[in-house]
């Protein structure tokens, strides 16, 4: 039998550092090619390979070099896509599976917040168009969590796509959406001789507890609200110290960093008690930082995109059995709370966060071992992303497009579409140019 030929395109760079879309994508593909000829597209191409993926790149917006891998798949996986690509996979006659684990929509109205308000509006519009035009055209949808895919059957509700013909077909839609979560390495970490935090941040010294901030800071966490518990944490403990893995190269990141770093300076603890990471750690690194703390900690301010998130940060102590004290709110939050992982605080709540982190460092990490690997064990990526291999397989003919028998774009959405058509080579050559810095 042939092995079907499947395609995923990533937005975000594939590369040493890459960040959380990108990972995903790198992971998934790897876990299809077993199953089928893969290739993984990707707006860059750093200094990575792979023996199971063919690996390619393209520009976003002067995507040309896509085209062909387009029309030559018989499976296409991606997240929402600017407009161009999106009509060549709609076009191609690929069975096209949309990726919907990260709520952009609702990530794009805080990563905007504090901008002109136009444009602000403007992107939560274009991000908007993307989900619409791939809820409409995709024959196939998995999202990360049971939470998020009731999200989306909304949309898809609310949008006039989930139709008598669908609904008879499958009035589970499970053949149409399924979750298919953040998923983990199938075997534990291996320990690092020398620490690897230490190694990177000598001033820590040997005999410190590390509270770990094992992700980005982006504007709507709550980086702050960590220095501020940790400086009433530190009064206590002063053995303890606090390190910020990595901020990410986006402004947005950048700003919330700042913020914490202040925050910190005026606590009296920069590079005392609290240091930041300079440089996002190499994906096949991280395991070292987090076999070197003593526990995580992550925290974000209450919104809709908490309550819809999915914090792939927080997978990633579980791997490493690294107990957690998070913020309550989001999906993997409650796995903390329910399966004793750790602790969780209300949002905001920064005496209560200090104390949750001196209990959680009293206990010591090796008491939350048995309970983190049970559950790290859940999400091994083969067993996370079986829906989506299933799908990807699948001998039948794809279903109809949800969006076949709905009520076209609104006048709004068709204008954008075609305005960034026509700024598209300006948007390209802007792009290239920050790319050069």
């Amino acid at each position: 039998m042939t092995r079907p030929r499947v395609l995923l395109i990533s937005l975000d760079p594939v590369d040493e550092r890459m960040a959380g879309a990108a990972i995903r994508s790198w992971e998934l593909a790897h876990v299809l090619s077993a199953h089928a000829e893969v290739t993984l597209a990707t707006v860059r191409l750093g200094r990575i390979s792979s023996a199971e993926v063919h690996l390619i790149e393209f520009e976003a917006h002067a995507p040309d070099a896509l085209r062909p891998h387009v029309m030559a798949a018989d499976v296409i996986v991606a997240q929402p896509q600017w407009p161009v690509i999106a009509g060549w996979m709609h076009r191609s006659g690929a069975r096209v599976v949309y990726d919907l684990y990260d709520p952009e929509t609702l990530e794009t109205l805080e990563l905007f917040a504090g901008t002109w308000p136009a444009r602000r509006r403007l992107m939560v519009a274009f991000t908007l168009d993307r989900l619409h035009d791939a809820l409409r055209g995709g024959h196939h949808f998995v999202c990360a969590s049971e939470k998020q895919r009731d999200l989306w059957l909304g949309a898809m509700y609310a949008g006039r796509l989930i139709d008598p013909d669908a609904y008879d077909r499958d009035p589970s839609f499970r053949s149409v959406i399924d979750v298919v979560p953040f998923g983990l390495p199938g075997t534990p970490p291996r320990r690092e001789a020398v620490g690897a935090i230490r190694a990177a941040i000598p001033e820590i010294g040997g005999g410190a507890e590390i509270v770990l901030w094992n992700g980005g800071t982006w504007p709507w966490l709550d980086p702050v609200g960590a220095v501020e518990a940790f400086a009433l944490l530190a009064a206590r403990r002063p053995g303890a110290r606090l390190v910020f893995m990595g901020a990410g190269g986006h402004p947005a990141a950048q700003g919330a960093a700042g913020e914490a770093r202040r925050a910190a300076r005026e606590a009296g603890l920069l590079d005392r008690s609290v240091f930041f990471n300079e440089r996002w750690v190499p994906y096949a690194e991280r395991a070292g930082w987090l076999l070197d703390a003593a526990c995580a900690v992550a925290t974000h301010r209450e919104h809709l995109e908490t309550r819809f998130a999915f914090r792939t940060r927080l997978l990633d102590c579980f791997w490493a059995g690294l107990p957690i004290v998070c913020t309550a709110g989001d999906e993997l939050a409650a796995r903390v709370g329910r399966d004793g992982l750790g602790e969780t605080v209300a949002p905001g709540d920064v005496e209560g966060l200090a104390r949750a982190l001196e209990r959680v460092l009293d206990r010591g990490r090796h008491s939350y071992a048995a309970p983190l690997a049970a559950v790290a064990a859940e999400f091994a990526w083969p067993r996370a992303a079986a829906p989506l291999a299933a799908f990807a397989t699948a001998v039948t003919p794809p279903p109809s497009p949800l969006g076949k028998h709905a009520p076209g774009r609104t006048p709004g959405h068709r204008a954008r579409s075609l305005a960034y058509r026509a700024l598209r080579p300006g948007l390209a050559l802007a792009q290239r140019r920050a790319g050069r810095r």
